[in-house]
């Protein structure tokens, strides 16, 4: 048990640290100017930046002393520590709703990571490599572009944010490879893993600080921690050879694990900043007809 407590500790820090990364985003989404420089001013996003950094950083050192199995399922854990620092933030409870989306999207990717199969010793080959990278940006691009066709911002968050995964996907998938270089000292294809790595990382960045314009934070967190992880296992099975556990009863379970994982998302993508708003002021009379009797008031002084 106590050769599994340090992991445990760096995973549990690192999903606190990518939690506040999430929550920071989505504040500075809300608040900063439009435009997809606009972020980039404001000192917050920096910070964003930075506890993503620290996040990736623990969670590699967690790879280094403890196993997949059990690192993985633990990086779930971002969206359900988000959900309460984002509502201390914004000063209003998480709801019956936001709870039940979080666990189910959480419980069905533990199940999935859970499921897949130790990871294959044999390093991604450096020729299929630019394929690959060349293959998720686009995805991503693709995913982007048609998020502009998306009429609700909760769903536009959504699309965006399963771009903002695939390219996060694929970065994972590039820095395993890098390590294994690293280690193995074939350190003439780090030329091109590198910059691609950072390529990679840098478009999930923009493309999740984007996603939470308009779409609050939930949903797109969701889809963002669903996505990443799902795109680097596909990786692993399609090229890499690797298997779910236990067969065919494996790949059904990962079937249903992946089908909860998706009611969660689309139960935390339901629960729209407007509709929380409208929950937490529940019982106060309407918006709209106050502002009606005021304007009324005004001109009756007037």
């Amino acid at each position: 048990m106590s050769a599994l407590l340090l992991p445990v500790l760096l995973c549990l820090v690192s999903a606190v640290a990518y939690a506040g990364a999430a929550v920071v985003q989505e504040r500075v989404a809300a608040t900063a100017p439009g435009g997809p420089c606009g972020p980039l001013r404001r000192p917050g996003w920096w910070g964003a930046v930075a506890l993503t950094g620290l996040g990736a950083g623990l969670h590699v050192v967690a790879l280094a002393y403890g196993p997949l199995s059990l690192v993985q399922p633990l990086g779930a854990l971002t969206i359900v520590f988000a959900l309460p620092m984002a509502a201390l933030a914004a000063r209003r409870p998480v709801g019956a709703a936001g709870w039940r989306g979080a666990l189910l999207a959480t419980a069905g990717l533990a199940g999935l990571l859970t499921l897949t199969g130790p990871p294959h010793a044999e390093s991604l080959d450096a020729g299929r490599r630019p394929g690959l990278a060349a293959l998720a940006l686009a995805a991503a691009a693709v995913l982007a572009l048609g998020a502009r066709w998306a009429r609700r911002a909760v769903v536009r968050g959504v699309v965006l944010a399963a771009a903002a995964g695939t390219a996060y996907g694929m970065a994972s998938v590039l820095t395993k490879a890098a390590a294994q270089d690293w280690t193995s000292h074939a350190t003439d294809f780090l030329a091109f893993t590198v910059p691609a790595t950072v390529v990679l990382a840098a478009a999930g960045m923009l493309l999740s600080q984007a996603s939470y314009r308009g779409a609050g934070l939930a949903a797109p967190l969701a889809t963002v921690t669903t996505v990443n992880p799902v795109v680097a296992a596909a990786v692993g099975t399609a090229v890499l050879g690797e298997t779910f556990r236990y067969g065919v009863a494996g790949g059904l379970l990962a079937v249903l694990a992946g089908a909860v994982a998706t009611a969660g998302v689309i139960t935390l993508s339901r629960l729209t900043p407007d509709r929380a708003d409208a929950r937490a002021s529940a019982g106060t009379p309407a918006i709209p007809g106050a502002r009606r009797r005021l304007t009324h008031a005004a001109a009756d002084r007037e």
